[in-house]
């Protein structure tokens, strides 16, 4: 786990109003429990994942996930990038089980994931998704309590209701939570709307949050009061997440681990800084270069965009990849096998991985700032 002595941008703005609720910060609740050491067992993890969706009038196959190991520890936060298209979000839903493998398996605290049944509603229960846009994922009839009970009631919840609402609403920010029961989402702001769907999720108390894009439609200064929310909720609460993102920004102000995706392959993964100081697969160079804090020019990508029913043979990216344009892969000897030899999966081990012959060859990584 990397320390936490960079905030997250606007961080600094955690403890100020939002729209008239009050934003907690670290000192206003007491932690429930430490955080998990990672370098234990694997909490979510998958194995030699693949999902196909067959084409339609006779179109080819497309190929969404084609061979993925990846593992998320207790209390630690997993970036998993990539461009559109590029099969992370149906990785995401496929370890939501809203998804079923063509091939492959999910395991969950050791257990495989079963993909239908009463055993798949107990694992939505322990793993919760916190979507994109907060005025989609809410129903503009309900109000916020009714919101963030919805949960509670689905899985026959026993206990007190209106007490985990509240206790809810406060650990996502917002008090005091009575105060936001009778709400409707178009009276809250964006940001407060987003921290409702927060509180929907952590009312069942889950082990682990998948969250797609979560700040992706919020402004600036709202963005870094939920990404310091998110942290304070893994510090706090242990809760594990996989962030779904093709903000590199957002994945070095918030992940422990990084994996970067491409067409339906993890091409390289590490810890967020060696990942993202000293890329080594040109791809991930390619997505560092066109950040406007990144030195020297921006790498332009050549070649159709990414299509998972025509993945090339070789190695996946080499239709498009600059150092191959560039002849750096001829002069390394590796060109002949870029095009045509295809690169082992990468396990989902924690330690710094690339599936690319240039750098496996000590074609050397890209030195330079973070994000």
């Amino acid at each position: 786990m990397r320390p936490r002595g960079r905030a997250a941008p606007g961080a600094a703005h955690v403890g100020a109003r939002d729209g008239g609720a009050h934003t907690v910060t670290e000192s206003d609740e007491e932690p429930r429990m430490t955080t998990p050491e990672p370098g234990g067992g694997s909490l979510l993890s998958a194995s030699a994942l693949h999902i196909a969706f067959p084409g339609r009038r006779g179109a080819p196959t497309a190929r969404a996930v084609d061979g993925v190991d990846l593992d998320i520890k207790g209390g630690e936060i997993v970036a998993l990038v990539g461009e559109s298209g590029c099969g992370k979000t149906t990785l995401a839903r496929s370890l939501l089980g809203l998804v079923p493998p063509t091939s492959g398996k999910v395991t969950f605290a050791g257990q495989p994931l079963n993909y239908s049944g009463r055993a798949l509603k107990a694992y939505r229960k322990r793993v919760q998704l916190v979507l994109q846009d907060p005025s989609g994922s809410l129903n503009p009839r309900h109000t916020v309590y009714e919101a963030v009970a919805e949960g509670l009631r689905i899985h026959g919840y026993a206990g007190d209701e209106r007490a985990a609402v509240a206790g809810a609403l406060s650990r996502a920010g917002l008090r005091p939570p009575e105060r936001f029961f009778l709400r409707y989402p178009h009276e809250l702001s964006g940001g407060q709307r987003q921290r409702v769907v927060i509180a929907g999720a952590l009312v069942l108390e889950p082990e682990l949050i998948v969250a797609d894009e979560p700040v992706a439609s919020l402004d600036a200064s709202v963005r870094g009061e939920i990404l310091a929310l998110l942290l304070r909720l893994r510090d706090e609460l242990g809760l594990s997440a996989l962030v779904v993102t093709h903000d590199l920004g957002l994945a070095w102000n918030i992940a422990d681990r990084v994996a970067v995706m491409y067409l339906g392959r993890i091409v390289e993964t590490g810890t967020v800084e060696e990942v993202l100081t000293a890329p080594q697969h040109p791809y991930t160079q390619a997505l560092l270069s066109v950040l406007p804090e990144a030195p020297g020019e921006p790498v332009v990508l050549t070649g159709e965009p990414p299509d998972p029913s025509r993945i090339p043979g070789g190695c996946r990216f080499h239709v498009r990849c600059q150092v191959l344009a560039s002849g750096e892969a001829e002069a390394a000897g590796v060109a002949s096998r870029c095009r045509t030899q295809d690169l082992a999966v990468l396990s989902g081990a924690g330690r710094t991985q690339v599936a690319c012959h240039w750098a496996s060859s000590g074609g050397g990584a890209l030195g330079g700032g973070a994000p």
